[in-house]
């Protein structure tokens, strides 16, 4: 008898009507989706988001969350995997293969210049790093071998704006390669990476939805973004054997955030504007990084593309302060936490040495020791004013001690 129960429990008949109709979408977690019979099995389609085969292939909740990001974006296929830096990864092993060249900016993402020095390398692909600021570099490294290029607007922690109508210009000769841009820090809001070349942009997008659009700090979760339906179905055979999948509590973090991320990223956007025209001010900073500022490397191609300029700044001290004196800034910090990452509510610090991270010109001080802030969604007086204590607590030469008024 108790058998028969739990078997009842399993299958029971009851099914809620279907007319229910809210503002959340509904969250359906699967590993095992159902077919109606043998020919449904045989007739199965997941390509193209117009049937269900098996969770890990897609449910009515990622494929939401894929359309709004294409429609985001500016694009017309998305494909979401565990982390931003798992779409840069899916990118380069869908497209890439032994024999071929990628080339990167040299203010690309960290950890994707890893991935090129050690797996990519693997693999016998070969990499090379370009000027981002100067379009005849890359088209000096452009070779019979080269099938991707990389961009990165603004770039990675240095935060200059490249110059990527001319950087297109150069790839656009080469009718073979790829151009992939990682448009975390536009988060499909400061431009529109698919038509900012004349009407023709990128061939693929990558974002970090771990940032802006989760805007919680919870989850970690990347996406592909495409126009171009080849493109989109050769990264989806990499994706399907790869067995990349989201979970759908995730998914639905997202969903839940996206409709407030236009909002939140004009707030932190205000909030950096305020708070790097403070740090200008300051004697004891020898250098202030964000693409909004006139003399900021990149500001004019910058202004080409964007009105909005997100919710990172970076800061040099000027050489008259050692490294000891910078760690205990970031350390006298009470606001600012030390962690990485950005585009949640708690803003955060982290010291960086430039020696490890660039080669070119644009990006060399006589300070090495550069300190980028990503601006939460705290009272941008408040955070002026723990910018200030710190600069006091570590003997910072010159630092102005903010009066709240």
């Amino acid at each position: 008898m108790a058998d028969r129960h739990t078997t009842g429990l399993i299958h029971h008949p009851y099914q809620p009507p279907a007319s229910f109709d809210a503002v959340p979408a509904p969250i359906h977690k699967a590993s095992t989706v159902f077919f109606k019979n043998t020919q449904a099995l045989a007739q199965h389609q997941w390509r193209d988001k117009s049937g269900y085969v098996y969770g890990l292939h897609g449910t009515p909740t990622t494929f939401l969350l894929e359309e709004r990001v294409a429609t985001m974006e500016g694009g017309s296929h998305c494909l979401l995997v565990p982390s931003g830096l798992a779409a840069i990864g899916l990118v380069c092993q869908s497209l890439l293969k032994q024999g071929d060249e990628v080339l990167l900016p040299d203010n690309v993402y960290g950890p994707a210049k890893e991935l090129a020095r050690a797996e990519l390398a693997r693999w016998g692909i070969t990499h090379q790093v370009y000027d981002p600021m100067n379009p005849a570099s890359l088209a000096s490294l452009i070779g019979t071998n080269t099938r991707m290029v990389w961009m990165e607007a603004a770039g990675s922690v240095t935060l200059e704006f490249p110059d990527l109508l001319g950087l297109m210009q150069v790839i656009r000769q080469h009718p073979a390669v790829v151009a992939v841009l990682d448009n975390t820090w536009g988060a499909g809001l400061a431009f529109n990476p698919f038509t900012f070349n004349g009407g023709s942009g990128v061939d693929v997008s990558v974002h970090a939805l771990t940032k802006y659009p989760s805007g919680g700090a919870d989850v970690l979760m990347g996406a592909v973004i495409t126009q171009q339906e080849a493109l989109h179905v050769r990264l989806k055979l990499t994706h399907m054997r790869l067995g990349l999948g989201v979970g759908a509590n995730d998914v639905e973090a997202v969903l839940r955030s996206l409709p407030t991320m236009a909002l939140r990223y004009a707030a932190h956007d205000q909030s950096t504007r305020a708070i790097f025209h403070w740090l200008l001010a300051q004697p004891c900073v020898g250098r202030v990084l964000h693409p909004a500022i006139p003399d900021s490397v990149g500001h004019c191609f910058w202004q080409q593309l964007c009105q909005s300029a997100a919710g990172l700044v970076s800061m040099v001290f000027h050489a008259s302060h050692n490294q000891q004196q910078v760690h205990a800034f970031v350390d006298s910090l009470r606001l600012f936490k030390i962690g990485y990452s950005w585009g949640g509510p708690v803003s955060l610090v982290m010291p960086y040495d430039l020696r490890d991270m660039r080669s070119h010109g644009w990006a060399i001080t006589e300070q090495k020791i550069l300190v980028r802030l990503a601006i939460g969604l705290e009272n941008s007086q408040d955070l002026i004013e723990d910018l200030s204590q710190a600069m006091q607590a570590s003997k910072m030469q010159g630092a102005v001690i903010s009066n709240r008024k």
